[in-house]
């Protein structure tokens, strides 16, 4: 019984919902923020999704590295100096 459950899984067409993630950006972050969701729970996860990023998605990873040198800046100046 579960082989043909497993089978049927299989046979998805996932297609349509590629397209709407592509149609819809609010449907697309949702689906980002389950997503990560999910790996936040497994670590091993959190690095192979890191990894991939780095290597297939290299626009992707430079945003997120200016993004993480912009917040470490900001955050090294007292606030008692104008750091924020």
């Amino acid at each position: 019984m579960k082989t043909e459950e497993l089978k049927k899984q299989n046979n998805i067409d996932f297609e349509p919902f590629y397209e709407a993630l592509e149609d819809d950006p609010i449907l697309l972050e949702e689906a980002l923020e389950i997503l990560l969701d999910m790996v936040d729970f497994e670590p091993k996860s959190i690095k192979k999704v890191a990894l991939y990023i780095k290597e297939d998605s290299r626009n992707l990873y430079n945003e997120v590295i200016a993004l993480y040198k912009s917040t470490e800046d900001k955050g090294s100046t007292p606030s008692c100096c104008g750091g924020h």
